[in-house]
């Protein structure tokens, strides 16, 4: 009889949760589904599993309007009279990607009155206010580990691409000019130098394996140690104290989420103390620098190479500075979003939707906000 009033307690105590009809009805009748990704262009025809693109919505309309759902896909994200905007008050799902963010403030949250569920096709979800959405009761999902391997190669090969000194050699074989001097004076091998990674998650831990046969010196730091084997399979030593470790490095390597905590890390005063002419790679986020500080750091060459694919906001306005700093080799959000990693983040949304309509769990690791509760990278 006990266990009876304490179930039918909780019963009402839900009900009477104003977020009670988020968590309750996520499996009843056919929903509007919103997919924000960018466009392909005349480039959507070149290859059939360009899937991440607004021409191909991740290969899930068919699906999708089969079972009865309502599936809107779209690339215009910002401002009040935007496509996004004009179906936030009646969509369930929303699904976003980190290469063309639809940034989904507390004040999009609270106008969406019928969204359930907000799905990243890929990996970090900092786009959204990951708070307002625990506050909500939103369930905020990802496709963790959909491109980790491509992110990982990438760094790798901007690491390459800057210790080697590559883009000016390009830009010379372009421009019709010849100077070996040019590029050698500050060219380098990888083998002997000191990287760090400032965390060592999925990407980063990929990243320390790939760099092992470059006979490189390896540091990490992380709130925890990885595995004792992979530490001993890398080489890869733990540095609790992060600036010591900054200090000690050639080649720095951004593998950490965006958080409150990350947010400008690499500001004007940690910059000033790492080594005069480190090389820095970014394809976690842009907002983890502080912008200016690292152009100024670019220019007078404390910073002798920066490189990376992740810019604060994105898509990049004509006038951000790192286009225009010397020594960097930026590009476009590209590195996660191979066509192998589209294919895998595609699937993987696929799978999350079909255990929504089915009121099934997700993948626990999937998860960053769940019943209120945020994922421990992002507290």
């Amino acid at each position: 009889m006990a266990m009876k009033r304490a179930g039918v307690s909780a019963i009402r105590a839900l009900c009477s949760s104003p977020n009670f009809t988020r968590y309750a009805h996520s499996t009843a009748g056919g929903k509007k589904i919103v997919g924000v990704f960018y466009k392909a262009n005349e480039y959507a025809e070149l290859n059939p599993n360009f899937v991440g693109s607004v021409e191909r919505g991740l290969g899930i309309r068919g699906w999708l309007e089969s079972q009865g759902h309502q599936y809107i896909v779209t690339d215009d994200k910002e401002g009040p009279d935007s496509e996004l905007e004009k179906h936030l008050s009646d969509l369930h799902v929303l699904i976003t990607t980190p290469f063309h963010p639809a940034y989904v403030t507390a004040e999009r949250i609270k106008k969406a009155k019928n969204l359930q569920l907000l799905l990243t096709a890929g990996i970090g979800s900092d786009h959204i206010d990951l708070k307002a959405a625990a506050e909500a009761g939103l369930t905020v999902a990802e496709v963790t580990g959909s491109n980790v391997v491509s992110v990982a190669e990438d760094e790798l090969m901007r690491i390459l691409i800057l210790v080697r000194n590559f883009l000016p050699g390009y830009h010379q074989v372009i421009n019709g000019d010849w100077n070996v001097a040019g590029i050698a004076h500050r060219a380098y091998d990888l083998e002997g130098k000191t990287v760090g990674t400032v965390g060592a998650g999925r990407i980063g831990r990929l990243l320390l394996q790939r760099l092992k046969p470059f006979n490189c010196n390896l540091l990490y730091h992380d709130r925890i140690k990885i595995d004792p084997e992979l530490e001993n399979q890398t080489g890869a030593k733990f540095e609790e104290d992060l600036d010591a470790m900054l200090q000690k490095c050639d080649i720095i390597v951004l593998n950490t989420p965006l958080t409150e905590k990350t947010r400008g890390m690499f500001d004007k005063e940690r910059i000033s103390k790492l080594k005069k002419g480190v090389l820095i790679v970014n394809n976690a986020r842009g907002a983890l620098v502080d912008t200016q500080a690292i152009a100024n750091a670019c220019a007078s060459g404390h910073i002798g190479g920066y490189s990376g694919d992740v810019w604060f906001p994105q898509p990049a306005p004509k006038d951000h500075p790192w286009r225009y700093m010397p020594n960097q080799a930026m590009t476009p959000h590209i590195s996660g979003t191979t066509i192998d990693a589209q294919l895998r983040y595609a699937a993987g949304t696929k799978d999350m939707l079909d255990r929504y309509f089915k009121g099934e769990e997700f993948p626990l690791q999937n998860y960053i906000v769940k019943e209120g509760v945020l994922a421990a990278q992002y507290q």
